[in-house]
């Protein structure tokens, strides 16, 4: 079993719980991701701060580009490893 991990980069929280619901419709994804607020170097205020979806994809059927694709509509991106 390996330990693959999508992180998916968000531009707000609301967009983040978005993409953590309809990733269960779009892609069947079982396991609840986990949703990490990313503030920026030397930011303090919230409004500064992306939000990160962590996915883990144990069986590696998750595809990137899809992945990318999905995301766009909330303007957000899959970080490369």
């Amino acid at each position: 079993m390996s330990d693959v991990r999508h992180v998916l980069v968000l531009p707000d929280r609301g967009a983040a719980e978005e993409v953590a619901e309809a990733l269960a419709e779009r892609f069947g994804v079982d396991e609840e991701p986990r949703l990490v607020r990313d503030a920026l170097a030397g930011e303090d205020d919230a409004e500064d701060a992306q939000w990160l979806v962590v996915l883990r994809d144990e069986a590696g059927r998750l595809d990137a580009d899809e992945l990318n694709e999905f995301l766009a509509g909330w303007d957000g991106w899959r970080e490369e490893p």
